[in-house]
């Protein structure tokens, strides 16, 4: 496919971007930075200007593109992951005024030039927990795609205003709109850097429910996304099937969770992130774990 991914030279993106292109994917990295690596081509663009987001829309890839001499390929995707990637960054109005803006004229480019795929980065805090004022505990266990998204900080405010956003250009046009509910974004070497502190002090986890999600598994998420049609608009929590601490899900609750209504019966190490409706309806399969790494020195 001919994608177009915005935020490609960010966290996430800059693993996603080379790992879709790994599958032969042809993609352009729009972003107000370029990706330094090896055979991505970057496209400096402020997302808050429509003119410059329809522009790119249209945009050749790279010169070899202008060869054939039969005009401007059409894009087949977009993968929209760009975004102030959280609060205490830029002030809060600007958070959200960057992150709702842009996804709005992201999507609305992208409708208008008939690109009938969409995958959009939304978010964890959408749950309310991971930026809230003190303890603020999940309605109940594990958090699926039903819980409520009542957040009160600036930067998960204005995911839940893009996943509206999504849901609404998605009722007009019929197109495919997925959101990805991304939970915290873990690079592999993460693993023995700061993974230990976590084995000492779980707590270090609770405003991320205790979960993580491998990088290079969240671009197996977006592979699965760009390969799976016909869904119309959706939501999924992205995860890796563990738990990010040494302690046991029983462990857990009991620690952190008294009184939390649990749903289910729940697995020894299972993530309290549900990643079920992923791996039901788009086949995702997570393959990485911090325990492949570290797991001979608990």
């Amino acid at each position: 496919m001919r994608i177009l991914f915005t935020g490609g030279s960010g966290k996430a993106g800059r693993h996603v971007v080379p790992w879709l292109m790994a599958q032969g994917h042809e993609v352009l990295n729009l972003d107000l930075v370029p990706l330094d690596v090896p055979g991505v081509d970057t496209l400096i663009v402020d997302l808050t200007d429509p003119g410059q987001v329809f522009s790119a829309m249209l945009s050749y890839r790279n010169f070899a593109e202008l060869e054939p001499g039969t005009g401007v390929p059409a894009f087949d995707a977009v993968v929209h992951f760009a975004a102030v990637p959280r609060i205490l960054i830029r002030p809060d109005c600007e958070t959200f005024r960057v992150n709702t803006l842009s996804t709005y004229n992201v999507m609305e480019a992208a409708v208008k030039f008939g690109i009938r795929k969409i995958v959009f980065a939304s978010s964890e805090t959408t749950y309310g927990v991971c930026f809230a004022d003190g303890l603020r505990q999940p309605d109940y266990l594990p958090v699926d795609e039903d819980h409520p998204t009542v957040p009160e900080d600036a930067y998960a405010m204005s995911k839940v205003c893009n996943e509206v956003t999504a849901r609404s250009f998605q009722a007009r046009t019929g197109y495919d709109i997925y959101g990805l509910r991304i939970n915290n974004v873990i690079e592999p070497h993460e693993y023995a850097e700061a993974f230990p502190a976590y084995m000492a002090d779980a707590g270090l986890r609770r405003r991320n429910i205790f979960a993580y999600i491998d990088v290079r598994d969240l671009g197996q998420m977006v592979q699965c996304c760009l390969e799976t049609d016909g869904l119309g608009y959706e939501v999924f929590n992205v995860s890796n099937d563990d738990l990010s601490v040494g302690l046991s899900n029983p462990e857990v609750r009991a620690q952190f969770y008294d009184g939390v209504p649990v749903r289910r019966e729940m697995g020894d190490a299972e993530t309290f992130y549900a990643n079920a409706k992923a791996r039901r309806m788009l086949g995702f399969q997570p393959r990485h774990s911090w325990r492949d790494v570290l797991d001979g020195d608990l």
